[in-house]
């Protein structure tokens, strides 16, 4: 497995999110990102997670409620790729295809994108 400390990891995460289209990200909404070090045991590969409800589908229903979560997973990813470079790769695609999520962007259509 490839080495690298929680805070690079870190570092990668957050160069990822500042490589999100400023329009893009004046509009995400209630959404917290995080760094995990595993996913749940029933996917162990799992390289990043979106939990909450997307942008397109909030209605007026929406108010008072915990922010969505983005999880990016560091051991599955430092296990994935085998040099640096490969993880900083991969973090992005991963961190994009979470926040794509965020805007109700299904996988299907990540993957014809070359998001997947």
């Amino acid at each position: 497995m490839l080495e690298m400390t929680r805070d690079r990891f870190e570092e990668l995460v957050s160069e990822a999110l500042d490589q999100i289209p400023p329009e893009l990200t004046r509009v995400m909404d209630n959404v917290a990102v995080f760094v995990e070090d595993e996913p749940s045991a029933d996917d162990p590969e799992l390289l990043g997670l979106y939990e909450g409800t997307p942008l397109t589908e909030r209605g007026e229903w929406y108010a008072g409620v915990l922010p969505d979560r983005i999880s990016i997973y560091m051991g599955p990813t430092l296990r994935y790729c085998e040099t640096a470079e490969e993880v900083v790769h991969e973090v992005a695609v991963t961190v994009v295809h979470e926040v794509a999520h965020h805007f109700g962007i299904e996988d299907a259509r990540l993957h014809e994108l070359g998001w997947g």
